[in-house]
């Protein structure tokens, strides 16, 4: 759930810099976004060895 709030955050955050030309704004939401899809993999690792764990 993190690593998705993270990306939708910074995919506003980088449409807001493109709109109002500010490219330190949308290098920012460029970064949220990468490391929301890190968190996101990071957790679906974890889930699935979670599973393979309790069989």
């Amino acid at each position: 759930m993190k690593g998705a709030a993270k990306q939708a955050k910074g995919a506003i955050k980088e449409t807001v810099g493109k709109v109002t030309g500010d490219s330190k704004t949308e290098a920012e939401g460029t970064a949220d976004k990468a490391e929301g899809k890190v968190q996101n993999t990071v957790g679906g690792i974890k889930d699935k060895a979670r599973e393979v764990l309790n069989k």
